[in-house]
């Protein structure tokens, strides 16, 4: 690629977004009481010299306070897989805040256990708890993971994400051991001493991990996804949970993002068989809500250990978990929103956009690869598609990536900021696909010159 030629593009895509969002750029001059200039700082992850400030949202459309309306593949990077505000989610929640009133009280609802019997019958966990965010779902998990076992390492995938959860910000160095994933922040110790890592695809690695017969649990993604989609190779994840298994270690699926292979994510899709099993984001409508899931026998055995404090101060809860209002809108959402029939919709409409995306790249001899997930779809500038999340991060390309992802934005297309993936939702239409398409080869052939 004609690197020069890149930057004049990106310098020109730059300089558009400022002059089409002057509201956006005087409010972000504007926010010195935030720390970042934004609510939460990796909102500071955009392309271009600011964000764009949201107006509002409604199904796959986003309209920003410039008045420029967006198609939205990038759905809240999960958070919002639902849609923007689905009737259905708005309705429970008006019902239950408004309507009956309440949404902190520290009592259940009949509809939690509505919502775990679904959860039951998508994903196969037996006994489900609540939380806010998958982030603390995976720390709960974590917790009972080591009592249960009496173990305190925890092995994760290199490059794998799973939220600001400490243990998993570790990723295989150049010698092959483990080491601090850059850019951690203040780690409370060294990461080797609570965890371990393997590479995704890497059997013999994992088993070495392993047989140090000091793993609690294996903390994972069926499929990588936040550091770019990477699949598992053939018998992979049949291999993972016959080595945990062997080597007496729980296995714990993070379906946050997997969520997208179908109604039960990965594990339902692929016949998995995790002993726990964790999930946020989507669940909710928008709403902040997760969960985590057990085994019968796992829950059982925790259930009966009279030395653990699972009520009060063992570390596995919060006061907002499992509130009324939550739960109320994962109820609306797995049971009007995010349906069997809309995941069948969805996935149809994300090979319609991998599809295009390769017919892009293939017009243009591209060395670079697209992968899908369900309703998921990336595009890597790698090809063949990585196999680790070591190879995957090596392919990141931060200048080719901030053009693409300017280039859409100032044509009226979003996709995540993190990385170029794209999500559907119930309201997405093959006409946003097809712009998607139509727009992503205006910039490839502008690239190519």
């Amino acid at each position: 690629m004609d690197r020069t030629r890149l930057h004049t593009l990106l310098a020109r895509e730059s300089a558009e977004a400022e002059r089409r969002n002057p509201r956006s750029r005087e409010a972000y001059a504007r926010a010195d009481h935030l720390f970042g200039r934004v609510p939460m700082t990796w909102m500071n992850k955009t392309a271009g010299a600011f964000p764009r400030y949201l107006e509002g949202a409604r199904g796959a459309r986003i309209s920003d306070i410039d008045g420029h309306e967006y198609i939205d593949f990038c759905l809240g990077d999960t958070g919002a897989m639902a849609g923007h505000s689905p009737a259905a989610v708005t309705e429970a929640v008006h019902h239950r805040y408004a309507g009956l009133g309440g949404a902190t009280a520290m009592l259940p609802t009949e509809d939690a256990e509505w919502v775990g019997a679904e959860l039951t019958r998508r994903f196969g966990l037996a006994r489900w708890s609540f939380s806010l965010t998958a982030t603390d779902a995976n720390r709960w998990a974590i917790r009972l993971a080591r009592a249960v076992t009496g173990r305190p390492k925890i092995l994760v995938n290199s490059y794998c994400y799973h939220g600001s959860v400490d243990e998993s910000l570790i990723v295989v160095g150049p010698d092959g051991h483990g080491t601090a994933r850059p850019g951690n922040v203040g780690a409370p110790c060294d990461v080797t001493l609570t965890s371990r890592v393997a590479e995704f695809n890497d059997l013999a690695g994992l088993e070495r991990e392993l047989a140090q017969g000091d793993v609690a649990a294996v903390l994972m993604e069926p499929a990588l996804t936040n550091i770019g989609i990477v699949l598992p190779d053939p018998g992979y994840l049949a291999g993972v949970r016959e080595l945990t298994s062997r080597y007496g270690t729980l296995l714990i699926n993070d379906e946050t993002h997997t969520f997208s292979a179908g109604p039960g994510g990965c594990t339902a899709a692929w016949d998995l068989e995790p002993d726990l099993l964790t999930i946020g984001k989507a669940i909710g409508g928008g709403i902040p809500a997760g969960a985590y899931g057990l085994s019968a026998g796992l829950a059982d055995r925790l259930l009966s250990r009279a030395d653990l404090d699972l009520v009060d101060m063992g570390g596995v809860g919060g006061t907002l978990a499992g509130n009324a209002l939550s739960v109320a809108a994962m109820r609306a959402t797995l049971e009007h929103v995010l349906t069997d029939e809309a995941f069948a919709r969805m996935s149809k409409l994300s090979e319609r956009f991998e599809a295009g995306v390769q017919a892009g790249i293939d017009a243009h001899r591209l060395p670079w690869s697209v992968s899908r997930l369900g309703a998921r779809t990336e595009y890597r500038f790698t090809s063949p598609a990585p196999r680790t999340g070591t190879e995957s991060a090596a392919a990141a390309d931060p200048e080719l990536e901030d053009f693409l992802h300017l280039y859409l934005a100032n044509r009226g297309i979003l996709l995540t900021p993190f990385h170029n993936m794209a999500l559907m939702c119930p309201d997405t239409t093959e006409q946003d696909v097809d712009t998607h398409t139509e727009v992503f080869a205006a910039a490839l052939a502008e690239l190519a010159g």
